[in-house]
């Protein structure tokens, strides 16, 4: 039975299997914190934590993780699409805040609904807009880098304001350092007609029709040197291989799909064939907890869709 309890500061704090929140739905238990405002944030941050968001790109552990998860609700998942007067134009348009929990699709589609642009190439990415905005997801039509105005980004000691001119960031990249939490950011969009974004969508969304369309948390590895991962794992013969409940998908060998009750352990053994497999080295684009702990704190977590990099260490 799962027991509810609540912080100092009001955060809901439950026990609970993180499968439920991840793209692959596989994950063990932890202590789940729900933070709706910056005080429950900055009490949950107090211990050693990892941020979870969509759950995308992310393989959980079958033990689950000993630190702390931080979901962001509340105040913190929601959106203001407001245009700020001083800062926009007939061409551009800077919103209000938009929490770091807000799911990125929905947010997508309302922005094609309202005809403004600059994000539609991220569309289809599982995750919440703190995660994207962490790893700076996208695709080949467009990251989420095209549209930032500005990033709330909260460490354990202190509430900042960056823009994207201060922060290194580059492909699948923000530059933001770990220990830091994307908490809201504002939106830098171009008015454009729902039409066109329509377009802009589609294109993005036709690029996946081959893409498996079971639990996977996506690519598995990054593409070296430009060479397609999915192609080398398909020329070692490994396409349809299955470990457990786990499958080196048919459609497209750079992605491992949960038939149904599978382990994170059966996908670590996919992980690890296709590395033994392929001649070239293979970065993972997956993100697994745990891995190594950091100065004895958190594990290093992050993800396309929703995952931070999150340890109670490290300055912006």
């Amino acid at each position: 039975m799962t027991t509810t309890s609540s912080s100092r500061s009001g955060a809901r704090i439950e026990r609970l299997a993180l499968s439920r929140f991840t793209t692959l739905g596989v994950g063990g238990p932890a202590e789940v914190w729900f933070v709706s405002d910056h005080a429950q944030l900055h009490e949950a941050m107090q211990a050693p934590y990892r941020i979870l968001g969509g759950g995308s790109n992310l393989v959980i552990a079958d033990d689950g993780v000993p630190e702390r998860v931080i979901r962001l609700t509340g105040a913190l998942a929601e959106r203001d699409l407001t245009p700020d007067p001083e800062l926009s134009d007939e061409e551009q348009l800077v919103t209000g805040w938009v929490g770091g929990g807000v799911p990125l699709p929905g947010l997508i589609r309302t922005l094609q609904k309202l005809g403004l642009s600059n994000l539609e190439g991220t569309v289809g990415i599982p995750a919440q807009v703190g995660g994207a905005v962490w790893m700076n997801a996208g695709t080949r039509y467009g990251e989420m880098f095209d549209g930032l105005h500005s990033l709330e980004i909260v460490t354990p000691g202190e509430v900042r304001v960056v823009t994207p001119d201060d922060l290194p960031w580059g492909y699948r990249d923000s530059g933001i350092p770990r220990g830091h939490i994307v908490t809201r950011v504002r939106l830098k969009l171009r008015r454009s007609t729902p039409q066109e974004v329509l377009e802009k969508m589609t294109l993005a969304d036709t690029a996946r029709k081959g893409q498996p369309k079971m639990k996977t948390p996506g690519c598995a590895f990054k593409n070296p040197g430009g060479v397609s991962a999915g192609r080398l794992i398909d020329e070692a013969g490994l396409k349809g291989t299955r470990v457990g409940q786990a499958l080196i998908a048919p459609e497209h060998a750079n992605f491992i799909v949960n038939l149904g009750g599978a382990a994170a352990a059966d996908v670590h053994a996919l992980l690890d064939l296709i590395r033994g497999r392929v001649g070239l080295p293979l970065e993972l684009e997956y993100e697994l907890w745990p891995e190594a702990p950091l100065a004895g704190l958190a594990a290093d977590g992050s993800g396309t869709g929703g995952e931070q990099r999150a340890a109670s260490t490290g300055t912006l």
